[in-house]
């Protein structure tokens, strides 16, 4: 192929490249693939992590879940008492309310509790409402939003099934029984405006059994005891470490182990936030851009192999470190992926970078039509950069050519800002042995095979090609 014909190849494709298109000669957008992408489209969102917190009352259920939300200050996080699930006490239940047993299982009603986390679960907000100890009935409701962490605290939060289900992580908070008495006698008095013999009585005819046959039988139910409840910190560390493991993994991710998403923070959402927003200047897009493909490249860099390395520093200490990959190089899918190419030599001081061009021809075709790859690319690691994973036909395109020219499939790691999972299904399912490295997991494709919500055409926006 002379140097004229590609100049025009490469010419006729400045219109932005996105992974949407057919392949010929290749289909992997079949019936089956489709109704894949149509149930992924319609489930395939952000699960919330959902804890609950049961223990007897008093017994540092609320102080466990207060630390467990300042500790995790950078996620939002809500917090749903069972005792805002009190059924309301009819008039005749009033007459004789010191008989009533408020630590029984049919005093919640915990089918109003779980269509409340159902719908917070699918992402809907919910109006909770507040129960006034006082009058016996539900007050005014406040507005919850959707979270990434919902806690569910209360004393018998584990005793139906259906929402024990629901829990990602059960947590019990086991207290000494003489030290939840003291903490209720001071409660009740001080916030609920009861005298002390109605709660040593109360105490006594009702608390007491119903923790034993109710509450306590639960305990084995949980997935973590935490003897001492808010004093224990050491315990209440590693929930927080564990909850923020699973918080950085997609659902995805329990499916494909080569998937990395890396950790969201405010900081990347708000990047997010800016690159997708349609009025975006050029300038504020590539500068977010920018920062954005930087932390997905250094975390892709993460994944290669590494030796020890030891080394004498300045103070003439010996400090046991790693040494770099050598034998690495960067491959690019043109135009979209050549915005890439800075960061990673900013990372990589001297990297070589290889190109491959695929054509698009019409609106349901593909052609891979140009590459330039260093000669000795089978003996190397790859970072193969596109910044949007959509269908998957570009990656599955390009992925195929660096096999053919010898480079091992584990050798390969795939970067891109944002993956549609019906992308991520293709290429995973295809080369289970590559390593996918993403900023962050789509809704789906609409029925063009554009990403959604997406960011338009980056090509375009990064480089101020758009129509005007």
């Amino acid at each position: 192929m002379g140097s004229t014909p590609v100049e025009d190849m490469i010419e006729a494709s400045s219109g932005a490249h996105f992974s949407g298109f057919h392949i010929d000669g290749m289909h992997p957008i079949n019936s089956l693939t489709k109704q894949l992408a149509t149930t992924l489209n319609e489930n395939v969102h952000k699960q919330p992590f959902i804890i609950g917190v049961a223990g007897g009352a008093a017994s540092g259920k609320t102080t466990v879940c207060d630390m467990i939300i300042e500790q995790l200050h950078d996620q939002r996080v809500v917090l749903v008492n069972q005792d805002s699930f009190y059924h309301s006490l009819t008039p005749e239940e009033l007459t004789r309310v010191h008989e009533y047993n408020f630590d029984h299982p049919d005093a919640f009603d915990n089918e109003k509790l779980l269509r409340t986390v159902e719908m917070l679960k699918h992402g809907k907000a919910v109006d909770i409402p507040k129960y006034d100890f006082r009058s016996y009935k539900n007050s005014v409701s406040r507005r919850v939003n959707p979270s990434d962490v919902i806690i569910l605290e209360g004393i018998l939060i584990f005793h139906d099934p259906r929402i024990r289900e629901i829990m990602n992580m059960k947590i019990f908070v086991d207290t000494d029984a003489d030290v939840r008495l003291a903490r209720r006698i001071r409660r009740d008095t001080g916030e609920k405006g009861r005298d002390i013999g109605m709660v040593l009585d109360q105490y006594s005819k009702f608390v007491k059994p119903a923790f034993d046959d109710f509450i306590l039988p639960t305990k084995k139910y949980a997935d973590i005891i935490i003897p001492r409840g808010g004093d224990n910190h050491v315990a209440i560390d590693l929930i927080v470490q564990h909850i923020r493991t699973k918080l950085g993994q997609h659902d995805l991710c329990k499916i494909y182990p080569n998937l990395y998403v890396i950790h969201s923070t405010f900081q990347i959402r708000g990047m997010h936030t800016l690159i997708r927003d349609a009025q975006t200047t050029k300038h504020d897009f590539v500068f977010y851009a920018d920062r954005l493909i930087r932390l997905v490249v250094e975390h892709g860099l993460g994944h290669l192999p590494f030796t020890e390395k030891q080394v004498i520093t300045p103070t003439g200490s010996v400090y046991t470190g790693v040494d770099f990959c050598k034998r690495l190089c960067g491959v690019s899918v043109i135009r979209s992926g050549e915005s890439m190419e800075n960061a990673l030599r900013a990372c990589c001081k001297g990297i070589k970078i290889g190109k491959i061009l695929i054509h698009r021809e019409g609106d349901n075709g593909q052609q891979l039509i140009y590459e330039k790859l260093p000669q000795d690319i089978s003996d190397r690691h790859v970072l193969l950069l596109d910044p949007i994973l959509g269908t998957g036909n570009s990656a599955v395109q390009a992925i195929s050519l660096l096999l053919k020219k010898g480079v091992p499939e584990a050798n390969i790691i795939f970067l891109n800002l944002i993956s549609a999972p019906q992308g991520v299904h293709v290429v995973c399912k295809r080369f289970p042995r590559i390593k996918i490295v993403t900023s962050e997991i789509e809704t789906g494709l609409n029925q063009e095979f554009r990403v959604l919500p997406g960011m338009g055409e980056f090509g375009d926006r990064y480089f101020g090609t758009d129509d005007e």
